[in-house]
Formats: structure tokens, C-alpha cells, sequence
């Protein structure tokens, strides 16, 4: 009985995935009732509503309570959620994993390095400089520059033509920034190498060298490569 029921709310999730494809919803768009849909899908009202409660958590769709159920922007939320997880779980190669994102990070970096400076060549960036030194100021405060990182990497992206690279480069930077405090790894030492490989960046992307711009990039996560690889050695990994 409960694998019936749990088919019946797979059918039920396909059926709603079916039903936003044939109809040519988007974000924001609203879906019908549940006895609309129920009588469409031909399912249960509770096997719709378990499929309900699963794509939301795939960020599929959106419950607005008192108003309705609408498509939603479809993130990379549940990557992000999965893999903190993913990292942290086993204790033994959460360090490991980590490597992984940084890696992955730094591929995805250098991977538009010669869209990036055909697009920022003799271009000017005084606001992209202008987070930089908020980072800075930020740093010799003693406070974090995170908000100021994300705001720089985003607004250095942002005029890529591909959005599905944006989209996994902020997932990849959400998944970093919160898998350090649950490893209990503070920011390294040598901040200041990555605060001024940011300039380094703007600097080569403005000479159209999109070589040096990637060798930047192999520089701006070396202290957190350093810092992961200190903690590896201190816990025998």
C-alpha cells in the first residue's frame, strides 16, 4: 500500500512537470487548483499534495499559502543544499570535498577568462575597483568581506551570455562560504594575497590578457588551498 501511494506521488510529480511544459508556464505563473489538477492528472488529492511537497523542495514550485501554488525560478537551491551535506557528512573527506569545490571553482574561473576580456577590454571598472576596495576596508576593520566578495564575483560575471554559468558560479561560492564554519576553518592568514588578486583580475581582463587573468585566478584561491591543506595535516589527512 505505502509503494502505491509513493508511485502514485511520483506519477503525480511527473504529471505536474508535464502539465507546466504542455501549457508553456514560467516563473511566477500560477498553477491551477488541486481539484483542477487532480481531475487532470487523474491522481489523489494527498498523492498530489506529497508531489506538491517535493517539488517544492526542488524549488520546481512555490506554496503561497492563502493564494495558490505558482512555478518557481527553478535555482540551483537544492545543488547548494545537497552539497554542504554531501561535504560535511563523512568527516574523514569533508576536507577532500571541499578541494573538490575549489577546484571546480577555479575551473569554472579560468573557463571564461577569454569571454570576460574581450567583453571588459579598455572598458571602464571603477565600480568593479570600488568593491575591491570595499573588501579592504572591510579586511583592515577586522570584519568580513564576504557580502563584498559575492557582490564582486556576481557583478564580474554578469555580462556573460551564458547565465547558466553564473548561476552554478554563485551556488559554488554559497556551498564554499558555508561549508568553512562547518569545518571550523576560519578565513587564512594570507587574505590579502586573494583581496588583491581581485585587482589582478580587473587589471588583465582590462589588457585583453586573458593568460595572466587565469594565472590570477590559480593565485586567488591558493590561501584557502594552503588553509585547507593545514587543517588536512593537522587532522592526519
Amino acid at each position: 500500500m505505502v509503494r502505491r501511494t509513493r508511485n502514485a506521488a511520483r506519477d503525480a510529480e511527473e504529471g505536474i512537470k508535464d502539465y507546466i511544459r504542455a501549457h508553456g508556464l514560467r516563473t511566477g505563473d500560477m498553477l491551477p487548483s488541486e481539484a483542477v489538477l487532480c481531475e487532470e492528472l487523474g491522481c489523489s488529492r494527498s498523492s498530489l499534495r506529497e508531489a506538491v511537497r517535493t517539488l517544492s523542495s526542488l524549488d520546481i514550485v512555490e506554496v503561497r499559502h492563502g493564494h495558490g501554488t505558482f512555478v518557481s525560478d527553478m535555482s540551483l537551491a537544492p545543488l547548494l543544499r545537497g552539497l554542504v551535506l554531501r561535504i560535511t557528512l563523512d568527516s574523514d573527506h569533508s576536507l577532500a570535498n571541499l578541494n573538490h569545490v575549489i577546484d571546480t571553482r577555479e575551473a569554472l574561473d579560468r573557463s571564461v577568462g577569454d569571454e570576460l576580456a574581450r567583453i571588459y577590454e579598455g572598458q571602464p571598472v571603477d565600480h568593479l575597483h570600488r568593491i575591491v576596495q570595499a573588501m579592504r576596508d572591510r579586511n583592515n576593520a577586522g570584519e568580513s568581506f564576504a557580502q563584498e566578495d559575492h557582490r564582486f564575483h556576481a557583478t564580474l560575471l554578469e555580462p556573460l551570455g551564458n547565465p547558466l554559468i553564473k548561476e552554478i558560479s554563485e551556488a559554488l561560492w554559497k556551498v564554499h562560504m558555508q561549508v568553512l564554519p562547518l569545518l571550523d576553518l576560519s578565513m587564512p592568514e594570507d587574505i590579502k594575497l586573494t583581496i588583491e588578486s581581485h585587482a589582478d583580475m580587473i587589471d588583465a581582463l582590462v589588457a585583453d590578457d586573458p593568460a595572466l587573468y587565469r594565472e590570477v585566478v590559480t593565485r586567488h584561491y591558493e590561501p584557502l588551498r594552503r588553509l585547507v591543506s593545514a587543517a588536512a595535516a593537522r587532522h592526519g589527512r
